[in-house]
C-alpha cells in the first residue's frame, strides 16, 4: 500500500463527498517528506486524524470539548474481551471502548466515520 496514494484519496472523498462539514484537509509528513497521516479539520474547529499502515489504522476524531472518538486496531490486551478484537471503538473517551464496525477498506471507513461525524455535528 502507497501511504500518498491512500492519504491522497481519503482526503478527496473528504473535500468532495463531506464540504458541508470538512473546512480544510492536510498530510502531515515525517522524515524525508513521507506522508504520516492524514488530517481534517471540521467547520465546528475539531479535527480527525486518520493513520494508516499496512496492517494497523487510527481514525480519531477529537472535538474541542475534549472528547474523542476513535476506531484503531492495536491490539491492546486490556480490550481482548471485546467481540471485534483487535478492532474497538473508543466512544467519547480512551476509557470507554466498544466494539468496533468499522471497515477494513479505508474508503468506505472514511465515508462511515465522516457520516457519524456529520451526525454528531
Amino acid at each position: 500500500m502507497d501511504a500518498e496514494i491512500t492519504y491522497l484519496k481519503l482526503k478527496n472523498i473528504a473535500l468532495q463527498e463531506f464540504p458541508d462539514i470538512v473546512a480544510s484537509a492536510s498530510i502531515t509528513r515525517g522524515p524525508l517528506n513521507v506522508a504520516k497521516s492524514l488530517r481534517l479539520f471540521f467547520t465546528d474547529n475539531s479535527f480527525m486524524e486518520i493513520w494508516i499502515s499496512s496492517k494497523k489504522y487510527s481514525y480519531h476524531w477529537q472535538k474541542t470539548d475534549g472528547k474523542i472518538y476513535r476506531h484503531d486496531n492495536a491490539p491492546h490486551k486490556k480490550h481482548e474481551k471485546i467481540k471485534t478484537f483487535p478492532k474497538h471503538f473508543h466512544h467519547d473517551s480512551e476509557e470507554n471502548v466498544k466494539e468496533s464496525s468499522i471497515a477494513d477498506n479505508p474508503e468506505i471507513a472514511i465515508r462511515d466515520f465522516l457520516n457519524f461525524v456529520r451526525e454528531s455535528l
